[in-house]
């Protein structure tokens, strides 16, 4: 009788004979990180893990994603949460299970590189709060950025899995830059630096079934290591593209409980295990169990479902011709609605791969996606005939100097002569390792929070994040009030919201007293409204599609209720009045609607030149104060949208007379930011 192979996936189905399962697929479960990161805009909460996380622990899980990526930056900004305390909690409830996070190199979880004496303080902190395994990537796939963090994960004894950032290529593993002989490469170094395990890291979805089988193989001939895949499902191909790589001997895939997979999120558990059951890959989970671990995923899914695009879809072919990753897609229609120029999406694309070869053809994902994509959105809005990249962000300027490190091909020289033009660390790009210039950080870090810091974890915060990590430690140490929208919800109260939002659609809300919230995110609003006689502030935010409510909440009774005339806003729908109340409760006086909240930019500047935002964003700083004197052309702040950074210039020479905001505060599109006279 022919001998059984070992990676064959239908021995024993066909007879009598029993399966050896000598090769299980080894899973690492992502719905506690990439999942919501992926779906949700990594809005989960730690308590929304807790209840789950025995159960999640008993499964048998390789590992589990929980950390890292997006989560450090999202949970001190918009949910109020330590990040570190999310690895010391979760530790407690699940300790057998190792526990993984996503590290983006020299980035580790911000969007610039960062010296190498913050590399070290925050991968040994990371080490100590409880972290097993570092999956590191580089946006660029330079290997020079793993080199500081690599020393700390080995000097702890920790697992290294060097990642390899996949672009699409050409039928079967061919194409100019990103082929066969690429991947192999790029393994081989990994190997060679000590990787425990190799990652194929698919971020946008795009590896094919067979590609993913051609390209598994191979590895698996030339490496020693493990070799893991992650894949997206955005383009509808990944749950077919692990099976062709189990097919194919892959150690390691990842997947996601069903509630939070699928969409951009990533290929579900549950039909993983039942389709390799009885096969020699078979991962032994029990599938009861994790239909009660995702039987609670769908319970608290209320509480970010109001974050969910709402297309009917759940795949994105378009992803096959852009190649754009899910997050970096919702970001690019986000910004371009905030801009009033969503007409402009089709231009975005068309230029997309124009500005990515010119950019070095960088593989797509954070950070370089949000790099290319917002400066592509420059280019098709503030570009003329006559000049190209008009408005270069900071990170690009970065980009081009080589503080990201080599690009796959060489920059466009035009393109990179003029981003370098005044760049104040000089005009001509470095070839050495991106960190051996940058100046440390930590001491001034430490000096900068002295007396706010507890501890290092929190110099780490602020570190990373100036402006909001700050913020957040004064939250954290009661010095400034959790905003309203910042803290978290019950599942009840979001039962009330999702009531209000069908009476909304049932034509029984009336919106009154609209003002505007600076506060807030950019693009968000505060209504006033009144429900049968009840007074709610409801708040009404972009997120990465529709209007949506993030906050309702029931305020006290307003000493004059509007009557039924709605203020008209894009972001509401105007509907009739409810019916009159009974004679026992006649309704109040009428007044007229508030006006909006005073901003600096309704001020019109007088006797002077107004620099006005072209885009909504965050001021990260201003480069001077009132009274200065600029020359045209000189940067006046720096203002951040879509997490990159772009210069505002003035427009004229001559002296500073106003500025109307502060670093942190968030600017609408056309807020009059400073006045020169």
């Amino acid at each position: 009788m022919e001998k059984k192979q070992h990676g064959d996936l239908t021995a024993g189905l066909l007879d009598d004979a029993p399966v050896a399962v000598d090769n299980p697929v080894k899973v690492q479960d992502l719905t506690f990180r990439d999942g919501h990161q992926s779906l949700f805009a990594t809005r989960g909460r730690t308590e929304d893990f807790i209840p789950i996380a025995e159960d999640m622990d008993r499964v048998g899980y390789y590992s589990m994603e929980v950390w890292g990526g997006a989560t450090f930056d999202t949970m001190h900004r918009f949910l109020g949460e330590d990040p570190w305390e999310r690895i010391r909690t979760l530790k407690k409830y699940i300790k057998k299970t190792p526990f993984s996070m996503l590290l983006r190199g020299q980035n580790l979880v911000g969007y610039r590189n960062y010296p190498d004496d913050l590399a070290e303080a925050f991968v040994d902190r990371a080490c100590e709060n409880g972290m097993d395994i570092f999956r590191v990537f580089d946006a660029l796939n330079d290997f020079r950025n793993f080199e500081t963090a690599v020393k700390i994960i080995k000097k702890h004894g920790k697992h290294f899995q060097g990642a390899i950032c996949y672009s699409l290529t050409e039928s079967r593993m061919g194409g100019a830059v990103y082929n066969l002989d690429y991947y192999l490469r790029k393994a081989k170094d990994l190997e060679d630096m000590g990787a425990d395990t190799i990652c194929i890291k698919d971020m946008a979805g795009l590896i094919a079934p067979y590609d993913a089988f051609v390209l598994v193989k191979a590895l698996k001939e030339s490496v020693k290591a493990p070799i893991h895949l992650h894949s997206h499902f955005t383009s509808g191909m990944a749950d077919m593209s692990l099976l062709k790589a189990i097919e194919a001997g892959v150690d390691i895939v990842d997947t996601c409980l069903s509630p939070w997979a699928y969409r951009t999120s990533h290929p579900a558990v549950e039909p993983l295990v039942a389709a390799l059951r009885c096969t020699s890959r078979d991962t032994g989970f029990d599938l009861k169990l994790l239909a009660r671990c995702s039987e609670y995923m769908e319970k608290i899914s209320p509480k970010y479902r109001h974050l969910l695009d709402d297309r009917m879809s759940i795949i994105d072919i378009n992803v096959l011709l852009h190649q754009t990753p899910g997050g970096m897609l919702s970001n690019l229609v986000n910004q371009l609605r905030e801009m009033d120029a969503l007409d402009k999406i089709d231009e975005v694309f068309r230029q997309l791969p124009i500005v990515r070869r010119e950019l070095g053809q960088v593989p797509l994902v954070t950070p370089t996606s949000q790099i290319v994509g917002i400066q592509t959105v420059n280019n098709v809005l503030f570009d003329s005939p006559q000049e190209r990249y008009k408005m270069i962000t900071a990170q690009v300027k970065d980009l081009c100097y080589g503080l990201y490190g080599k690009t796959a091909v060489p920059i466009d020289p035009e393109v990179q002569k003029k981003a370098l033009k005044g760049y104040p660390r000089g005009e001509q790009p470095i070839t050495t390792r991106p960190a051996d210039v940058l100046d440390p950080e930590l001491g001034k870090a430490e000096a900068d929070v002295q007396g706010l810091a507890k501890d290092m974890d929190d110099v780490l915060i602020y570190a990373l994040y100036p402006t909001t990590g700050k913020r957040f430690l004064r939250w954290k140490y009661g010095h400034e009030e959790i905003p309203r929208e910042v803290k978290t919800k019950t599942l009840e109260e979001v039962k009330t919201e999702e009531e209000l939002v069908r009476k909304a659609k049932a034509g029984l809300l009336v919106e009154k007293c609209v003002k505007d919230a600076p506060e807030k995110g950019a693009g968000a609003r505060t209504f006033n409204v009144f429900v049968d006689g009840e007074f709610f502030q409801v708040d009404v935010e972009q997120v990465g599609g529709a209007p949506v409510i993030t906050s309702i909440v029931q305020a006290p009774q307003p000493t004059a209720v509007p009557q039924a005339a709605p203020v008209a806003a894009p972001t509401m729908v105007s509907v009739p009045p409810p019916p009159p109340k009974p004679a026992a409760a006649p309704a109040p006086p009428a007044a007229q609607p508030a006006p909006p909240a005073a901003r600096p930019a309704a001020a019109a500047p007088v006797g002077g030149t107004s620099i006005e935002a072209p885009m909504p964003g965050m001021i990260i700083r201003y480069e001077v104060g009132e009274g200065a004197s600029v020359n045209e052309g000189d940067v006046v702040l720096i203002l951040e949208a879509m997490k990159m950074e772009n210069s505002i210039a003035s427009p004229v020479s001559g002296t500073v007379k106003k500025i109307n905001f502060k670093d942190g505060d968030t600017v609408q599109k056309g807020d009059v930011l400073a006045v020169i006279g």
